[in-house]
């Protein structure tokens, strides 16, 4: 069976993989692009893509292949299987009756290029192939539902992927190639930061790739006051208000990680922003440190405070961090400088946002406060189009 329009949509991201059929709203299938073995010997099989989301599954201690490293295809053989599984068995159709339109990272190397059109017509037979890259894709989708964006024919999409941060002028569909800006930072960075920072704070979660990805997505937000919120952090575990546990497998009872109490998660969400008085006036005082006796922990849980805004930090400030790259504002800033100044106005002004990382709550806020000392008095904060978008129209 085919789908509707004979064409495969996939987006072989380096995290997920999202799949499809051209015309469709929204993907079919959102995958860990991925393969892994539990641990136990050789007698485990591999599992693939979907098999890794079943609910009877334990991912604890999974030990990972991934066919893209740093943004580009390395393992031809991973990838091989998990579009086996996903073409087979959860789009169903017949590659030799299918064309495939397949987004491709950036600047990719044309002995990669190779590999992977081997891949797409000698082993599985696709009658055709087109080949495009993420920013052109994401700025004909938006154009497409933003009347302003269409008239002026340019954005600047920026890509927060699971490798690399992409800043890409975009000019009538066409990706400006001189003036895309990268950052090496992107989601994988993020769940080593948090694994790194919960292995060293409560329990080794090192080998707990899939686990950690889960409770980032689910815990991390970005912060509009650094500063007050790492004192708010200092405060004792009843009265902090980022303070949350994460629940890990036992194998047992649950196979899956999850948030002991969500509310307790969401509380951040109703803080004040950055005003201290209102902050004294919602009972949270900065200055009062009693009461930090932890609460007891059993094996298999541990709590994010900090760590729930630090990580994403990452993005904005990575010098604090000890990594010597601009953030994600000069980044935006460099790229657009780079083209015409009769351009500059524009894409300043049309900022899409793409990529499971602007994702975190308060990303587009945050973005637009540090942009607002670097961008010209002329362009006024309130006209910035920041959207988010994911392949397909999938929400969030």
């Amino acid at each position: 069976m085919t789908g509707g329009s004979g064409v495969v949509v996939i987006d072989n991201g380096g995290g997920l993989l999202k799949a499809g059929f051209g015309g469709d709203q929204e993907p079919i299938a959102v995958v860990p692009n991925c393969m892994a073995k539990p641990p136990g010997g050789n007698t485990k099989k591999w599992l693939v893509a979907d098999q890794l989301q079943a609910d009877d599954v334990d991912v604890t201690g999974m030990t990972l292949k991934r066919p893209i490293d740093r943004g580009y295809l390395i393992n031809t053989e991973v990838q091989r299987e998990v579009w086996e599984r996903v073409v087979r068995n959860l789009l169903k159709v017949d590659p030799n009756n299918s064309s495939l339109l397949l987004v491709e990272p950036m600047f990719n190397p044309p002995a990669l290029q190779h590999a992977t059109d081997e891949l797409v017509f000698e082993e599985f037979g696709f009658k055709s192939l087109c080949v495009a890259d993420a920013p052109s894709l994401v700025h004909l989708y938006e154009a497409s539902r933003q009347p302003t964006l269409f008239r002026a024919q340019c954005s600047l999409v920026v890509d927060c992927g699971f490798s690399f941060t992409h800043a890409s002028p975009v000019l009538q569909n066409f990706t400006l190639n001189y003036g895309v800006r990268r950052m090496d930072l992107g989601g994988k960075a993020l769940t080593n930061y948090l694994k790194e920072l919960v292995s060293y704070r409560s329990l080794n979660v090192m080998d707990e790739t899939l686990l950690i990805d889960d409770a980032k997505e689910k815990l991390c937000f970005v912060s509009l006051d650094v500063p007050g919120d790492l004192r708010l952090a200092r405060l004792s575990f009843k009265d902090n208000p980022f303070r949350c546990s994460y629940i890990l497998p036992d194998g047992i009872t649950y196979k899956k990680g999850f948030v002991k109490d969500m509310d307790d998660a969401l509380r951040y969400c109703s803080l004040p922003l950055n005003e201290e008085s209102d902050r004294k006036d919602h009972g949270l005082e900065t200055n009062k440190f009693e009461d930090r006796k932890k609460p007891e922990l059993s094996q298999n849980e541990f709590v994010l405070t900090n760590e729930r805004f630090l990580v994403p930090e990452m993005l904005f400030h990575p010098i604090d961090l000890g990594i010597n790259q601009a953030g994600l504002a000069e980044c935006i800033v460099r790229a657009v400088q780079a083209c015409h100044p009769y351009l500059q106005p524009v894409l300043f002004e049309s900022i899409i946002l793409t990529g499971g990382s602007t994702l975190f709550p308060r990303f587009a806020e945050r973005l637009e406060r540090e942009l607002r000392p670097l961008v010209p008095d002329d362009y006024q904060p309130n006209s910035w189009c920041l959207e988010r978008w994911i392949h397909f129209g999938l929400q969030p």
